[in-house]
């Protein structure tokens, strides 16, 4: 589950293909250099992405294949760099053909990199040291340690051990580049020690900190004397203490209630500390770090609700959410309702009804416009709140656009003719997202550019046929498309890439062969 903010306008937040009047690139470049920008970098920027935009998506922009690697292990990618065998290797992708900034040395499984998150300097903020000024990568290893990387170099910048006695492998934000969270495992007994009796009532830890520079707010444990026995899952998001059910329950707490309530006592990394007899160094090797938000009594209650396979998201102005009903009949059907009261919107039950292996999916657009993203093998609907007339208070779910698969009309015929005039019927339907149909695979957002980008592939014989098409987000229109050469399996075997690095290594894998000259082409930001 994953909770999603919303914009309280979404005319002032998005940038909209019609915002500005048509310019020549040319006449907008030769400007730039004459500094007609140079006081607003907020226009100088929308003024470039414009250009890019309009170079991307223009008729004559070919792509041309510049670079090739494989890889055993998943590919991450994360603001021009590219990372291979679970981020020890960096590559660049900022020169025409990508290099390797750092390849850290070979250590065993035990101290393998479990995961890791892109730290970006803050803004208007005095920092420690000039290093800090830079991006840096913070990793957890498999052996407890938290570091701090120079994203340029790989160099250790900062070193904090965490407590020995569980294991930490998730890194997420609270609230991205300002809070960051470390989650262990699903803490468990010894074999010998479940064997002898012993009850274990501590599922989880959470280590929380701010970043840049990086300073220890809290850890607590999840413990199901408090919350209940059959707690599965737990995440920090948005300020709130998300916790999970094996019966679909989810309840979110106020994380700042939580520890203004049961924090015992505040710490700082590198203080020394007499913590439950025991003295040390707080983020030091082997003392690590203290449990200081001790949760004693069940926390006040924010918000509850069942839902199927705990999927739960908030979104959209004014705030709703998107839950499956609790049973699995309604597998694939989505309510859509008022956070505020519970209510279900007007339209808020969207059902596709498709019949496919693989299920649809839907969330909140990225774009903070409050629209909702519903896709299915054949179709992606985008869909946005709007205001019941005459009545203020309630929302209906309305239709912004719809992309549709490019399928033949005889796919599903049910009767087909052989050469030799026999007619034969078929006993069955082709699934929605058979292999020999266009299906939808990956839907994206970039930001910058203000695109949707959608990957359809069909099978042809033994391999996958790909394309990645570019939509307008404004109003769904398809801007370009560009086959893929490589087949779907090498390009996306079992699902190893994300959205965001499929979309990312295009543009890596392939470089821009205008046809005309730049002058010649028109742009509308």
């Amino acid at each position: 589950m994953s909770p999603d903010s919303a914009a309280s306008s979404s005319s002032a937040t998005r940038l909209s293909s019609s915002a500005f009047k048509i310019h020549n690139v040319c006449r907008l470049l030769t400007r730039r250099s004459h500094g007609f920008y140079t006081k607003d970098a907020g226009v100088a920027h929308r003024k470039n992405m414009g250009i890019l935009r309009k170079l991307v998506c223009q008729e004559n922009t070919k792509f041309k294949n510049v670079w090739t690697t494989h890889s055993t292990s998943p590919i991450a990618y994360e603001r021009g760099r590219i990372y291979f065998d679970n981020y020890r290797c960096c590559v660049s992708s900022i020169a025409r053909e990508p290099r390797i900034l750092y390849q850290l040395q070979a250590c065993s499984k035990s101290e393998k990199i479990e995961d890791a998150l892109l730290l970006e300097c803050p803004l208007g903020e005095t920092l420690p040291s000039p290093p800090d000024y830079k991006s840096s990568l913070a990793v957890l290893t498999a052996h407890n340690w938290l570091l701090r990387l120079s994203a340029n170099t790989g160099e250790i910048l900062e070193k904090i051990y965490l407590p020995p006695y569980c294991k930490f492998r998730y890194l997420s934000w609270d609230t991205p580049q300002e809070i960051m969270v470390v989650k262990s495992a699903q803490h468990k007994l010894p074999a010998a020690a479940q064997q002898a009796g012993i009850q274990q009532s501590v599922l989880f830890f959470l280590a929380v900190f701010r970043v840049l520079p990086l300073k220890f707010i809290g850890m607590l444990e999840i413990n199901k004397k408090i919350f209940g026995n059959n707690v599965t899952d737990v995440a920090l998001s948005h300020g709130m203490l998300i916790v999970m059910y094996s019966v679909g329950l989810v309840r979110l707490y106020s994380f700042q209630s939580l520890s203004e309530q049961f924090t015992e006592q505040q710490f700082d990394l590198g203080c020394k500390c007499n913590w439950n007899g025991k003295v040390g160094i707080v983020g030091k090797y082997p003392f690590g770090l203290p449990c200081n938000i001790k949760i004693t009594d069940t926390p006040p209650l924010l918000f509850e609700v069942s839902s199927l396979e705990n999927s739960f998201q908030i979104g959209g102005y004014p705030w709703h959410y998107i839950i499956t009903p609790n049973k699995k009949k309604h597998k694939g059907v989505f309510h859509i309702c008022a956070l505020k009261d519970n209510a279900l919107a007007k339209n808020g039950i969207q059902d596709m009804k498709c019949c496919s292996l693989e299920p649809d999916w839907i969330y909140f657009h990225p774009d903070t416009s409050g629209r909702i993203i519903h896709v299915g093998p054949n179709l992606i609907k985008i869909l946005k709140l709007k205001e019941i007339e005459n009545n203020k208070y309630q929302q209906e779910i309305a239709e912004d656009f719809v992309i549709v698969a490019n399928r033949q009309n005889n796919a599903n015929n049910s009767v087909t003719v052989t050469a030799s005039g026999r007619v034969v019927k078929k006993r069955f339907n082709l699934l929605d997202d058979d292999p020999e149909q266009e299906t939808f695979k990956i839907v994206d957002y970039e930001d910058e550019l203000d695109l949707l980008s959608v990957v359809a592939v069909t099978q042809i014989g033994a391999d996958g046929k790909a394309h990645l098409d570019f939509h307008c987000n404004e109003h769904g229109i398809l801007l370009k498309s560009i086959p893929l050469v490589e087949s779907w399996d090498v390009v996306l075997p079992q699902n190893a890439l994300d959205i965001v690095t499929i979309a990312a290594l295009l543009f890596l894998q392939y470089v821009m062969h205008q046809n005309s000259e730049i002058g010649g082409c028109n742009y509308q930001q």
